[in-house]
């Protein structure tokens, strides 16, 4: 990061649902001694994005207890039950409220275990040399979260609705600047999933 000057970039951390397809929270399994809540929180915090704040909402009181420690702001949404896209609002007029000039935000889940603080920086970065609308993680053919949306774009993250989260907003550009990042393809999604997660098999995260 040597010689980049760095805007100021909030990161949000969606940890709100409710782990349906898992059968029980996916935020509280545990990787590699931590909980995945524990170490997106642990990644998101030690990066170069400040305000943090983590969306929390189905078991929030357990989920509370993974962050105590780190420099994040908790945001409950009330209203997790319909679906990622409210975790975003609510989440970024927090950010906004701590901290109003920010210039971006960085969005991240709590279920890509294999995402670390070093990854993210690389969104922050490429920000600065780019000041690109959004900066979006590429695997798979496809693009997706981690990724980073501009000041100009608050208004339709806040408007967002359903279960999608930012996918449709981010896939429905064609100015967006991508960052090849294949460990963004594994998520926790279900007990298999769980089941590969920790069966010590670290590469090849195509589900």
């Amino acid at each position: 990061m040597t010689g980049i000057d760095l805007p100021k970039i909030g990161g949000l951390l969606l940890a709100a649902g409710g782990s349906s397809r898992l059968g029980r929270s996916k935020q509280l399994v545990h990787f590699e001694g931590q909980t995945l809540l524990r170490r997106a929180a642990e990644s998101m915090t030690a990066s170069i994005f400040d305000p943090v704040v983590v969306v929390l909402g189905s078991n929030s009181d357990e989920s509370a207890v993974e962050l105590k420690g780190l420099a994040a702001t908790i945001c409950l949404n009330e209203n997790w039950r319909s679906g990622m896209s409210s975790s975003i609002g609510v989440g970024l007029a927090k950010l906004i409220r701590i901290e109003p000039e920010i210039g971006a935000v960085l969005i991240s889940l709590c279920d890509q275990p294999f995402i670390t603080s070093e990854m993210l920086d690389r969104f922050g970065e490429k920000f600065a040399t780019t000041n690109a609308a959004v900066i979006a993680a590429a695997y798979n053919g496809v693009t997706g979260v981690p990724a980073l949306f501009s000041r100009e774009l608050f208004g339709e993250l806040s408007r967002l609705d359903g279960d999608k989260g930012a996918r449709d907003l981010i896939r429905s550009r064609t100015d967006i600047v991508v960052i090849d990042l294949p460990e963004a393809s594994f998520d926790v999604d279900t007990s298999g999933d769980v089941k590969y997660l920790n069966s010590g098999r670290k590469k090849g995260w195509v589900k």
